[in-house]
């Protein structure tokens, strides 16, 4: 490409700017600004490095996604109502009506349980019916459930503070807590997928995920007391956290969908080929396959920068970049099974089946090494056990 294409593509898009850009993105530097003005004195150079990284990804996210700010201006808006009503007292929580029931985080948290497994059922019900008004309730569904769940991580983080100012942290340091971003996480990567393809017939297939995470995170909750906050481990006493631990799951999320719609896609074939059969319901193979291929192919940059990111943080902690600890040794295994993926779809040109088959079998590498790794194998990451 010439320097005359690339400088005619960049007027192309820069052109494609409207006002209503700028004025997201004007609001957004202003809502960054003013936490940079408020807590800034409490942020080390790193965290502030963080706090305008994720303005300026925000800024191009609403550029690419318009369909994503109302949901950010809505958290924003509840967690700073949030944040009022909670003032710096931690006993308003059972104290004030709204904060109890619907804005403190575990009460956020459980509404999102409730709405994800309610969503699950009505994206079914409208595959089964091919009702486009039912699915759409079932998305409408799906995305108030992940604004209650960011909510609730954003709310979970300044209770830590206001518990203990001294063991306050990112709400990602335990199970209890990842699931909670786990569902988020890949709620959004479909959410995402759904307006872009205007396809809401896999949103069942996607959901069942969500559902097993909240399944998991109920058990946690109940059985282990995973909800309660607790102080950081030493290890977790980074800034690698807040980056490392979100990007990880960005890329445990595309990957649980990609091995949910790899089983739509092998119902729509064995549909196809038989002429008849509830799979023919489901979008065509070309569709499902498409989107299969770019979940992986998100998830497997994400995992990268997490495993690179990883690397220094073990460098920080414990003195080496790589220890063949078992957490470490099985994210290998997962990024040398979806690079493995890639190679193949795109240098070898396969698809079809086999890819279909391949993709729900790193659904299980992955979630062992997920989880697994904490319930069955000890090491360096031993915090995170069950």
């Amino acid at each position: 490409m010439t320097n005359h294409q690339t400088l005619q593509l960049r007027q192309a898009w820069y052109k494609r700017l409207t006002l209503s850009d700028f004025t997201w993105a004007a609001l957004v530097l202003a809502a960054t600004l003013f936490a940079e003005l408020y807590y800034g004195d409490t942020m080390n150079v790193y965290e502030q490095c963080i706090l305008w990284g994720t303005a300026f990804t925000t800024v191009g996210l609403g550029w690419h996604w318009r369909g994503i700010r109302w949901f950010c201006i809505a958290l924003g808006g509840l967690s700073m109502l949030s944040l009022w009503l909670y003032g710096g007292d931690m006993d308003r929580g059972e104290q004030q009506f709204f904060l109890k029931y619907f804005l403190s985080s575990q009460s956020a948290i459980s509404w999102m349980s409730a709405l994800y497994f309610l969503a699950t059922l009505t994206y079914g019900l409208g595959l089964v019916r091919q009702s486009e008004a039912v699915s759409r309730t079932g998305s409408q569904l799906m995305w108030t459930a992940t604004l209650l769940g960011m909510l609730g991580l954003m709310v979970r983080w300044r209770e830590s503070y206001l518990i203990d100012f001294d063991f306050g942290h990112i709400p990602v340091s335990n199970l209890y807590e990842v699931f909670v971003l786990f569902c988020v996480m890949t709620a959004l990567i479909y959410l995402y997928y759904e307006q872009r393809m205007a396809e809401r017939r896999l949103g069942f297939f996607a959901s069942l995920a969500i559902s097993m995470g909240v399944g998991f995170l109920l058990w946690y909750s109940f059985s282990r007391g995973g909800h309660e906050i607790q102080p950081l481990v030493p290890a977790l006493k980074s800034y690698w956290m807040k980056i490392h631990v979100p990007a990880n799951f960005i890329g445990y999320g595309a990957f649980s969908i990609a091995a949910m719609l790899a089983i739509a896609w092998m119902l729509r074939d064995r549909a196809d080929q038989r002429g008849s059969g509830w799979g023919l319901k489901l979008p065509g193979t070309q569709l499902v396959d498409d989107i299969m291929y770019k979940s992986v192919a998100l998830g497997f940059a994400f995992f990268t920068v997490a495993t690179i990111l990883g690397a220094l943080w073990a460098a920080e902690a414990w003195g080496s970049y790589w220890s063949w600890d078992p957490k470490e040794t099985w994210a290998l295994i997962v990024w040398l099974n979806y690079a493995a993926w890639l190679h193949f779809r795109l240098v070898q040109g396969w698809s079809g089946r086999v890819m279909a088959w391949w993709a729900v079998i790193g659904f299980f590498i992955t979630a062992f090494c997920f989880l697994g790794v904490n319930m069955f194998l000890s090491g360096l990451h031993s915090y995170g056990e069950l």
